[in-house]
């Protein structure tokens, strides 16, 4: 842009540049401000060089930061200017200053379209340049024909024509439904004929885009594709401009390997022989040299060439090529490179008959294990992951098992997982396995999940062999000075169970196993001491014939917890102790644990999951399949390579008239085991919540790409413990202060009840950020003058993941901070603890992963609290888990349409209703709402045209349900619609048509209570107002 000349904008620049702070740039700017507005109300003494300079200097305050909320009528009309210095001004800065939909642009579309028809090539890339900066749907309705036209135009100039080609692209994406490509498939083709390689690649880049939403309709176009490629990798008639260190068009050889990928396999011999031949060529010619933008370039258009092969499965002798180009890459000292290779060779596991050629490169993926770079650590646990078999499984878990002990703590849960999968998936015996997860859990027990210690007493208990074997392994352990408590946990239940298979044994004698287990009360949380209490009954009943004194240690044990806070290990206690008075009686109450039902494990399949992919080719995407549940207080987020923590959602034992089996992550429970509560905390900090239910499922195993960055990590989570109080706060309605905020051996607690409400309110309507999160995964959940919380979230199928951002605002620290989700019946939900305290600024993550078992409008309900100094504040917000959450769109065709719809007779499963109230709207933006609903539209299906015809599928447990939805309209009363909704299932057909109703009809969501009315305010006192706190 030419501004010489004008003086009053480069001294404006230069006294914004002088100015020494932020107040006094402001002041400045204000300054200008002022006199702008002040010129462009007396317009008419104003000279066109003025305006420019005035126009210009609002541009510049923009890019500042500063808001400019006028003259965008003077700007918009020096777009219509005879002139290129005037038009240029007008073009730059309504593009930057307007987004798509504000009304001023509706006043330049004929000027713009008189430019873009004209016969001035300079005003033509002008008004490309800024349509296809704006894009917006009445640019799209409006101008997208006469950009096409200028495309497809011989008269043009090949920078008018390649501008041409990125504007219709630009509103191609941003509106696919307005513009036309009815029969571009053979104006495609004859435009991939072009010579010139700047437009060639703009036309390209086109082509990606509409073949990725109808490769069907563009296969004419692989043949010419094909040529493309080999007329680059021959370096045939490509201008000297176009050559990037030595590689003919780098980006055009990618772009048109990238659209062959969109098609399957292709069957032409000819095509496919001159593709293959292509791709030999580029890997024969690709290597690693010195020159950093060269390798840059060769290695895009190489790693690219490597997908495409994996794509075409081509020959064995190929794939193996490919396999020792990559073994040369990840030998390499440049990071990057190595990088790269670890993870296209991660890709190519997914290649049937590469496994045995990517195993040779063992030694050098181990070697990168222990490399400085953690994200080349990452790739080569995945790569190690993914080749591991029955034939190197001891060597590759052995060597892992290794670098737990140095491993970084970023990278430690991971490790653990991959290293227990791999165990179990592949352990040669059971004696083998058990004695990985005891190493395991000594080398890294905070990063090891119970779902591991569970599967190991499941082997153990079905195993009579391996009984003995694990319990004097688990004694080993358990005699040592520093023992983790997750081997306390594992120790304490063998030895529980299978100790008395060891009475013989030096060291083993029931009141010596007693005494270590007696020594490890102090040092654990309260879940753990449930579990060695039960150990503890289970050694004196093993003990016949019964040793007084042992009978009177263990007894003193009992009485030492029967006041206990916790209701848990009281009612253990207590039990126990009246237990332990019945004599041999007591042998058949206490027997040893049943076999459990044999089922598939969690662990395991997750990896099958993660292996049946078959669409997933990335290393990353599988990495990050699992997820960290631990909440982080951060001070600025930036991304994150966290560790993993798996899915894990236990199960409940059935009640009411869906009996299934119980879980696999279920903690074992019997006489001597720990029964899962409806809440339970870990002791990793982890919160587990469950609702009661009627009917379960089996866990999944598809986890989700983890949603949180990077963190940096200014605390640790503080660690829980379990309270019986977890099961008031399922219990207490929303009205009720968290149960959970009654710490246990705290005297006082309850004199929290007796505080007075709090009058700290919410910013605005919660219900209204509670609709916003309805239809839309991010933003704003509930915020106050002290803590705003914020949530992302992600879904998939029967499965989704939060991110609670709770952010404190206030100078000062927030304390006592307590958290509790209140899962409906039709949810499973887990979510890490939060800690106690967040520093001033700084803010938390808490994962939340949620799990459907059926369908239901319910929501979820969080119950927040913390403190202001001595101010108590309570929040209760409804979290979005609606049924449209997981809902993803069907593609359906008329055919399968309409033999499901008759199939679909009539009510339940098919239910129809006339909805009045319904709110005006066009039919485009109510095919919109569905869209946005997760319901797709499938326009064309049915004849009439003021109709709408969608489906949808919902995914709950592991299921998959197929929707369909008709809406009839009519054109002179949009006020009413008649609705049909058919599905297999009656209870999903019911929700889903009352949840289209709400919406259609605009129904306002309830307002939600944001502070808790405690027994005080209803003159409650002392013990009264605790009980009535719990009720």
């Amino acid at each position: 842009m030419a501004l010489s000349g004008m003086r009053g904008l480069s001294v404006f620049i230069s006294d914004v540049r002088n100015c020494q702070n932020k107040e006094q740039e402001g002041v400045r700017v204000d300054k200008e401000l002022a006199n702008i507005r002040t010129r462009f109300k007396n317009e008419k003494g104003l000279s066109v060089y003025e305006k420019k300079k005035y126009v210009w200097k609002m541009l510049y305050i923009y890019m500042l930061g500063y808001d400019v909320d006028f003259g965008h009528m003077e700007t918009v009309a020096l777009i219509s200017a005879p002139k290129y210095a005037e038009k240029q001004v007008g073009y730059i800065v309504t593009s930057c200053l307007l987004n798509e939909n504000h009304d001023f642009l509706r006043l330049v579309i004929n000027t713009v379209r008189n430019d873009i028809i004209g016969r001035n090539e300079t005003f033509q890339c002008l008004a490309l340049t800024m349509v296809g900066n704006v894009g917006g749907r009445e640019f799209s309705e409006s101008l997208a024909p006469d950009v096409q036209k200028l495309l497809i135009s011989n008269s043009c100039r090949p920078l008018v024509r390649k501008k041409a080609a990125l504007c219709l692209l630009r509103l191609y994406r941003k509106n696919p439904d307005v513009v036309n490509i009815d029969g571009w498939s053979e104006r495609m083709v004859q435009l991939l004929d072009e010579r010139d390689l700047g437009v060639l690649t703009a036309v390209m880049s086109l082509l990606v885009a509409l073949v990725a939403n109808n490769p069907e309709a563009y296969w004419n176009c692989v043949p010419k594709c094909v040529r493309t490629l080999e007329r680059l990798t021959r370096g045939h008639d490509i201008p000297q401009e176009y050559t990037y260190y030595g590689i003919p068009s780098p980006w055009l050889q990618v772009k048109t390997m990238r659209v062959l990928q969109y098609f399957p396999a292709i069957d032409d011999p000819s095509i496919r022989k001159s593709l293959l031949d292509v791709l030999q060529r580029i890997l024969l010619h690709t290597d690693v040299v010195k020159n950093v933008n060269k390798n840059n370039a060769s290695h895009a258009v190489l790693f690219e060439a490597l997908a495409l092969v994996m794509h075409l499965d081509a020959e064995k002798e190929m794939m193996s090529q490919c396999v020792v180009l990559l073994g040369k890459f990840i030998s390499v000292r440049e990071p990057n490179i190595r990088y790269l290779g670890l993870e296209n060779m991660t890709r190519m596991l997914l290649v049937a008959d590469v496994a045995e050629s990517i195993k040779k490169h063992q030694s050098q993926i181990i070697i990168s294990l222990k490399d400085p770079d953690i994200s080349i650590r990452r790739r080569s646990l995945d790569l190690l992951y993914g080749m591991c078999d029955v034939s190197n499984a001891k060597e590759i878990v052995e060597e892992l098992l290794q670098y737990l002990t140095t491993a970084d703590f970023g990278i430690r849960e991971e490790l653990a997982l991959k290293a227990a999968i791999l165990a179990e998936k592949f352990a040669p015996d059971l004696s083998w396995y058990v004695d990985v997860i005891l190493q395991l859990i000594e080398k890294a027990g905070d990063f090891v999940s119970d779902e591991i210690w569970y599967r190991v007493v499941f082997f153990v208990t079905n195993n009579d062999d391996l009984q003995a074997y694990a319990a004097e392994k688990a004694r080993g352990y358990l005699d040592k000075p520093a023992v983790h408590e997750t081997m306390v946990k594992v120790a304490g239940y063998l030895l529980g169970e299978y100790s008395h298979l060891l009475a013989r044994r030096p060291g083993c004698s029931p009141k010596e196993i007693f005494h270590i287990i007696n020594g490890k009360f102090p040092g654990v949380t309260t879940p753990t001491k449930a579990i060695l209490l039960s150990a503890c009954v289970k050694i004196m009943m093993h003990c016949q014939p019964p040793n007084k004194e042992l009978v009177e240690q263990v007894v003193a044990v009992f009485k030492r917890y029967e006041c206990s806070v916790d209701a848990e290990v009281q009612q253990r206690a207590v039990e126990f102790l009246a237990l332990s008075r019945k004599g041999l009686a007591m042998v058949d109450i206490m027997a040893e644990m049943p076999k459990f039902p044999e089922r598939q494990s969690a662990l395991l399949k997750k990896a099958e999951d993660t292996d049946g992919d078959a669409a997933e080719i990335s290393a990353t995407k599988m990495r990050l399949q699992q997820q960290n549940s631990t909440a982080l207080v951060v001070r600025d987020p930036v991304p994150n390579n966290g560790g993993l923590h798996p899915l894990s959602l236990s199960k409940a034992a059935d009640s009411g008239r869906h009996q299934e089996q119980a879980a696999e992550s279920e903690p074992p429970q019997a006489s001597g085991a720990v029964p899962p509560s409806e809440s339970q905390v870990y002791s990793n900090g982890t919160t587990l919540q469950q609702a009661p239910r009627a009917g379960s499922r089996e866990p999944s195993g598809d986890l989700l790409v983890d949603l949180m960055g990077p963190l940096a990590i200014e605390a640790p989570p503080s660690a829980a413990s379990t309270s019986p109080s977890d099961l008031l706060a399922l219990e207490a309605p929303p009205s009720a202060p968290p149960a959970a905020a009654i710490a246990p051996g705290d005297n006082l607690a309850l004199a929290l009840l007796d505080e007075a409400p709090t009058q700290v309110q919410p910013l605005r309507n919660v219900a209204e950020w509670f609709k916003e999160l309805s239809m839309k995964d991010s933003g704003v959940l509930y915020e106050d003058p002290y803590v705003q919380i914020g949530l992302k979230a992600e879904w998939r199928n029967a499965q989704g993941r939060m991110v609670l951002f709770v952010g404190n605002k206030h100078t000062g620290p927030l304390t006592n901070l307590r958290s509790s989700i209140l899962p409906p019946p039709h949810l499973r939900m887990q979510s890490a603890a939060v800690p106690n305290t967040i520093p001033p600024r700084a803010q938390v993550q808490v994962p939340v992963d949620v799990a459907c078992i059926r369908a239901s409008r319910e929501t979820a309900v969080l119950d927040f609290s913390y403190s202001v100094g001595h101010t108590p504040v309570n929040i209760t917000v409804r979290l979005p888990t609606l049924l449209n959450k997981f809902l993803q769109v069907a593609p359906v065709s008329a055919n399968e349409f309409v033999a499901r719809w008759r199939a679909l007779g009539g009510p339940p499963t098919k239910l129809q209703e006339v909805v009045r109230g319904v709110r005006p709207m066009p039919l485009a933006q109510m095919a919109d709402l569905f869209i946005r609903l997760h319901v797709g539209v499938a326009p064309g299906l049915d004849p009439n045209v003021n109709n709408i015809v969608a489906a949808t599928t919902f995914y709950s447990g592991t299921a998959a349900t197929l929707c369909l939805v008709r809406v009839e309209t009519d054109p002179s009363d949009r006020t009413q619609m008649r609705l049909t909704v058919a599905s297999e299932e009656p209870n999903l057909t019911y929700e889903l048509k009352e949840l289209i109703k709400e919406h259609v009809m605009d129904i306002p969501f309830a307002s939600q209570r944001t502070q808790v009315a405690t027994p005080s305010a209803m003159g409650l006192t002392g013990p009264a107002a605790a009980l009535a706190g719990l009720i």
